[in-house]
């Protein structure tokens, strides 16, 4: 068993979410099972999925998974890319931004291309700028859409350039309270959090 394994609390989808796992991306076990009963359903589990290991377990309603923790999956191409992406939307993940999507479990993924982050380690600080301001209005990461940025912005006038002033968690959760037709709604709203303070 590895040192640190990262442990998973799922309300009562632990035996759905390593199905959906363990069958969406290679080098995918389960390992082992704890079982409510001896056909009840599976209330804990040991299992591996893209080569890590975890650990899961039916904790109830307690906890939520946030954004504050995501799994990181780096896609050799865009075909793999939108291999995961397709695959995680057919099973009922919703895409929030820059890359991320949340899975029907609540657990949120981040679905990376290795061009990017090629991209993003480049020198030339107005490549890295094309790049970041590029990513921040995708949802579904799009390498050719990066790559034409940086063709872009090498055609593009010199001047000073900053340093990118939004991160991706900027971009990922802000809600705010809005009234449409005398009720409240929750907006989601892919903002910075200091324009998101102005917004609500």
């Amino acid at each position: 068993m590895n040192k640190v394994t990262p442990f998973l609390m799922f309300n009562d989808q632990l035996e759905a979410a390593i199905k959906f796992y363990t069958a969406t991306f290679p080098d995918s076990e389960v390992l082992n099972v704890a079982r409510t009963g001896a056909d009840g359903p599976i209330s804990s589990a040991e299992f591996v999925v893209g080569g890590q290991r975890f650990m899961g377990y039916n904790g109830g309603s307690y906890f939520n998974f946030s954004e504050g923790v995501s799994l990181y999956v780096d896609c050799a191409d865009q075909a793999e890319v939108d291999d995961y992406w397709d695959k995680l939307v057919k099973a009922g993940a919703t895409p929030t931004a820059c890359g991320w999507i949340k899975d029907p479990f609540g657990l949120s993924w981040q679905i990376v291309p290795r061009r990017f982050t090629e991209l993003i380690r480049d020198n030339d600080p107005k490549k890295v700028k094309a790049v970041m301001d590029a990513m921040m209005t995708m949802v579904k990461l799009d390498v050719a859409a990066l790559e034409r940025a940086v063709a872009h912005s090498q055609t593009a006038p010199d001047t000073d350039i900053p340093e990118p002033s939004w991160s991706a968690q900027d971009r990922l959760v802000n809600r705010c309270s809005i009234d449409i037709d005398g009720s409240s709604q929750s907006l989601r709203a892919d903002v910075p959090v200091s324009a998101a303070h102005d917004q609500c």
